[in-house]
């Protein structure tokens, strides 16, 4: 089990990674390990893993990962990710699709579902959250996580939230942008605001790109008010 749990931290996808990181890390592994029977196969990684119970070996890694993690505090993201070689070509399994909450101050991620579709971010979510203490964190979730349940359960849980809005929240999105167009018409003047230039190099290419951010929601159409809504950014 601790060759699995090096195996993975270190990018490990799969019970061939495990054994193939035991094997590079054979020398290593033994100055705290006692291997009489050499680095495992990975058929018995296979056998192992299937032999757990999964919400055992789930609620111990979780105690352990926070105890490591220690104090949580800053953000808090929430991802999914497909991962890789999860399915066959027959189609005869789907492949697996992970959500993570990421400490991101800490550098660990407290916990993880999986799902068998991207689309089940939306249901996964929810019962991710309800697994952790998420009092006094900001909780980053993308456009898919953007929904009206999700922001309620987080701020239930004495949290704050940053959302991503895009075109599957279309009538939110046009408030944004709307709101943005008629500041940007009378210079931002009477909105609270900040704004901000960014420079990164991303995939090979260097990306430019202005931020504005406001903090008055005084505008917001009456339907929206009273969410709990303290800024949104363009």
């Amino acid at each position: 089990m601790t060759i699995a749990v090096l195996s993975m931290l270190c990018g490990g996808e799969d019970f061939t990674d495990m054994e193939d990181f035991g094997l590079a890390r054979d020398e290593w592994l033994r100055t705290f390990l006692k291997l009489p029977a050499g680095i495992p196969s990975h058929d018995t990684f296979g056998r192992v893993f299937a032999a757990l119970d999964p919400d055992s070996f789930e609620a111990c890694f979780r105690s352990w990962t926070q105890a490591v993690a220690g104090e949580i505090a800053g953000v808090l993201a929430i991802d999914g990710k497909t991962l890789r070689r999860s399915f066959d070509k027959a189609g005869k399994r789907s492949p697996v699709h992970m959500v993570s909450a990421w400490a991101s101050d800490n550098g660990v991620v407290l916990e993880q579902l999986a799902t068998n579709a991207k689309s089940n971010e939306i249901t996964a979510i929810p019962k991710l959250l309800k697994m952790l203490d998420i009092k006094g964190l900001i909780v980053t979730i993308d456009a898919m996580g953007c929904q009206e349940e999700i922001a309620k359960q987080i701020v239930a849980q004495q949290g704050e939230y940053v959302l991503s809005v895009k075109a599957n929240q279309p009538a939110l999105l046009a408030d944004i942008n709307e709101t943005f167009r008629w500041a940007r018409s009378r210079g931002l003047e009477g909105l609270k605001h900040s704004e901000s230039k960014q420079t990164e190099k991303s995939h090979g290419r260097l990306e430019a790109g202005t931020s504005r951010c406001s903090g008055s929601c005084h505008w917001w159409p009456t339907r929206r008010r009273g969410r709990g809504w303290r800024s949104s950014l363009n």
